[in-house]
């Protein structure tokens, strides 16, 4: 039975969106409801790491109610992805988690190849090669992740550190893809170029040089008393919150459960890596932190395996119906000249299914859904996007903390806008 004040606040959450249309008449922030106060936290605010926008009620300064208000940044990239070949929309995953883009360029290839039929005959270079990238990816994101949260709760100097050796790994995605920032890296069967001269050495420096700004970050933050009093205790999310709003990636595994689908579900070469997988036992804001700085020296460990480990040979398929003949017998023979007309005009001639396939990506469980009726764009597709996921805790997890430990338990979450609205 819904109370008085619920239904004030649940009119004045709905004028304030109608207030965004355009709606002149609609009241701004600091509306009363009752004896309490409506706050619009975002959509333009530094500590909302992209376009959200929360409708808070307030008590003085304890949060009494929180509605998260998402889709500002809505492309409608699944609609798109019915109107183009599988290749064709590889560019659109760098846009989702774009602080990721080579792991989602993975995932997306991954389920493609799954509906193909085609996912045990990835030669191994290529896998190792993708697991190069997805932990790259991890790194990357986690860097800026972290880097943002502490300066959210007024560390500034550690963003500096973890965006330095970022920019590490923009040089290295810059070598090994062409592009710094929006990879589009991977194909349907494979890759779009083998690793450069030289790329294994810098990758390795980038290893041993990063493990030593991790160092330097927790000496910054771990044992902070001003971070630790800004995270400890706040935020808490139990196993059980976590498992019932679906919860993904470390912020599931801060709260105390042992999921990752590299080890759950492996794929690629996962099952020939040793690592570990860094679990929390409060579920607070601290322990996300903690598992996030703990999983990235793990990637740097599986990185070190894969390029101790990596094979030579051929990094993708030798079908000339999925990838791309070569160039000389395009121009030199009848077949391949027709393959490769076919596969960029009409794309690969996948068979009517449906398929889905789950990648674990820095924010979480990054999966896609393709629905096929033959040929070569999907029916139907959806993503699963976890930063989208992971915001609907919000509504239960914010009240009764201080509107201050708002940017804290966002910067714990550590979403991404362009993966949540798709």
């Amino acid at each position: 039975m819904s109370t008085v004040q619920d239904i004030e606040f649940k009119d004045a959450a709905a004028r304030a969106a109608d207030a965004f249309a355009g709606n002149p008449q609609l009241p701004e922030d600091g509306e009363m409801v009752g004896e309490k106060m409506v706050l619009n936290m975002g959509p333009s605010h530094p500590a909302t790491h992209g376009v959200l926008r929360i409708i808070l009620e307030l008590d003085g300064e304890i949060i009494s109610k929180a509605v998260p208000d998402v889709g500002y940044l809505h492309r409608g990239d699944e609609k798109i992805a019915e109107n183009m070949t599988y290749n064709q929309f590889i560019p659109y995953t760098d846009r989702l988690d774009y602080l990721a883009p080579l792991a989602n360029n993975v995932a997306y290839v991954m389920a493609v190849e799954k509906l193909l039929g085609i996912e045990k005959q990835i030669p191994e270079r290529c896998q190792y090669i993708r697991v190069i990238c997805c932990e790259l990816g991890r790194i990357q994101a986690h860097l800026l992740g972290l880097g943002a949260f502490a300066m959210d709760v007024g560390a500034l100097t550690v963003f500096l550190h973890t965006f330095t050796e970022r920019e590490k790994i923009y040089n290295l995605c810059e070598s090994l893809t062409g592009a710094r920032f929006t990879t589009s890296y991977t194909r349907v069967g494979g890759l779009s170029r083998d690793i450069p001269p030289g790329w294994v050495e810098q990758l390795r420096q980038f290893c041993d040089e990063v493990v030593v700004n991790f160092d330097e970050s927790e000496q910054l933050l771990t044992r902070n008393p001003i971070f630790v009093d800004r995270t400890k205790g706040l935020g808490v999310i139990s196993k059980e919150m976590a498992i019932d709003y679906g919860l993904s990636g470390p912020n599931l595994r801060g709260s105390g459960v042992d999921h990752d689908l590299r080890k759950k579900s492996p794929y690629l070469v996962y099952d020939r890596m040793e690592f570990d997988v860094p679990i929390g036992s409060v579920g607070d804001c601290y322990d996300r932190y903690l598992v996030r700085m703990e999983e990235m020296r793990q990637s740097v460990r599986i990185i070190r395996q894969c390029l101790d480990q990596l094979p030579g040979g051929p990094i993708n398929v030798s079908d000339g119906k999925i990838v791309l003949p070569p160039k000389d017998k395009v121009l030199t023979k009848m077949e391949e000249l027709i393959h490769q007309f076919m596969l960029v005009t009409q794309g690969q001639n996948a068979p009517a299914g449906e398929v889905y396939f789950g990648a674990e990506n820095p924010k979480g469980e990054l999966g896609f859904y393709i629905c096929s009726k033959g040929g070569g764009t999907p029916f139907r597709m959806k993503i699963r996007s976890p930063s989208f996921v992971n915001l609907s805790v919000l509504a239960e997890l914010l009240p009764g903390h201080m509107m201050s430990d708002t940017v804290a338990v966002l910067g714990s979450l550590d979403f991404v806008m362009g993966e949540c609205d798709r």
